[in-house]
């Protein structure tokens, strides 16, 4: 089997490792097409992969660099199709639903965000998508007739247990002592076009939280931003390929990333996350509200006259303050009790859940009969079973 593979974003190249190496194991041809983004290259050169920079100058972020840049990636997609001849497109791009129809290539968009989040994108890649691959918690709108759900993240791709464990030696080649308590703190850039007028961790809110963690232990700062003079003190560079095992032994994640507080969580590390995507998310409310292995704050102030609610119908945290208290009653913990909690939590929350890599690589090399016996065994545990 022929699969196109087309990576958007650094997580990307982490929901697809596992099934990459699965489908080549078995003989099926992987052809891996990424568009300019942050560390992507770097990740896909560490693994040794041939890949192909589908945009390698960039574009530009304003509207017009954005649909140009469409533009052109769909045109020279159209001209890889043309010489690989896939037997399917999967990733999240908006040119493999531009393509796939038109030369009648089934596209399977795998996608764990609400389309009420990411509208833009929804509007754009879904209509021309066979399937959407969601977590049972993600709503896809107007679409989600087309949704295929698992119970799952997609975080669970990389980290489930059957493919990740922690080495202490990786976190302490970078000097880090993992038997003191330490933090991880992750500043993004917010400059998506799905991030227009979302606020997270300014500066006077970091410098709040490093004068709250400083006397609990070591704090060290990851950002895609330009940190300011006093946090240099804090950074740490970390390859890529070792910062799940940063996360593993940290005592405390907090952060106004999406994708980071969800590996934390599923990593069994308490998080916080600050930022006004929180209570929008379904499978970040999830792990937030009802597995309680994070807490989401509202950046924004949230009133009873502009709520939005907690899955038990609560008014959802928001605000600094809630952020500082939060934060204080987790450092405040006996360090022991905060451990076997949180690991309690995560334990729960993965009896759950299936190896969303398992089962990813059964979905593509069998569709469409996979979209069919998912869809007739959704709710049938026995089905999911084979993919713990």
């Amino acid at each position: 089997m022929k699969i196109l593979v087309y990576m958007g974003h650094p997580a990307h190249f982490y929901l697809y490792k596992n099934s990459i190496i699965n489908w080549r194991a078995k003989g099926h041809q992987v052809e891996i097409l990424i568009k300019k983004k942050d560390i992507l290259q770097l990740l896909l050169d560490n693994q040794g992969w041939e890949y192909r920079n589908i945009l390698a100058e960039g574009r530009k972020g304003n509207k017009i660099g954005m649909a140009l840049g469409v533009i052109k990636r769909a045109l020279r997609l159209n001209q890889i199709v043309s010489t690989f001849k896939p037997e399917i497109l999967t990733g999240t791009s908006v040119e493999n639903s531009i393509i796939g129809p038109l030369r009648g290539i089934p596209v399977v968009n795998c996608n764990e965000d609400d389309a009420s989040v990411v509208p833009l994108y929804a509007k754009l890649s879904y209509p021309g998508a066979n399937v959407i691959l969601n977590p049972f918690v993600c709503n896809s709108g107007k679409w989600d007739t087309k949704a295929t759900k698992y119970p799952s993240y997609q975080e669970l791709a990389y980290l489930h247990p059957n493919h990740f464990t922690a080495d202490k030696s990786v976190v302490e080649a970078y000097g880090i002592d993992t038997t003191k308590p330490y933090f991880v703190m992750r500043f993004a850039s917010l400059k998506a076009h799905h991030d227009d007028g979302i606020k997270g961790i300014n500066t006077q809110v970091a410098q709040r939280l490093v004068d709250i963690l400083s006397p609990h232990g070591q704090i060290y700062i990851t950002s895609e931003r330009e940190l300011e003079p006093q946090f240099e003190p804090y950074r740490i560079r970390i390859n890529p390929l070792d910062m799940h095992h940063v996360m593993a032994f940290a005592s405390l994640y907090i952060g106004d990333s999406q994708t980071m507080a969800a590996e934390a969580g599923v990593l069994g590390t308490p998080f916080v996350r600050f930022n006004d995507f929180v209570g929008r998310i379904g499978y970040l409310r999830e792990l937030e509200d009802d597995y309680e292995l994070g807490y989401g704050i509202h950046a924004s102030p949230l009133t009873e006259d502009s709520p939005i609610r907690r899955n038990d119908g609560s008014l959802q945290p928001s605000g600094t303050n809630a952020l500082y208290s939060a934060v204080e009653t987790l450092v405040a913990m006996p360090a022991d009790e905060r451990k076997a909690l949180f690991a309690a939590r995560r334990e729960k929350m993965l009896s759950e859940k299936i190896d969303y890599a398992k089962y990813l690589t059964w979905f593509i090399e069998n569709y469409p009969q996979s979209a069919k016996e998912t869809k007739d065994n959704q709710q049938d545990e026995a089905f999911w079973q084979q993919f713990k």
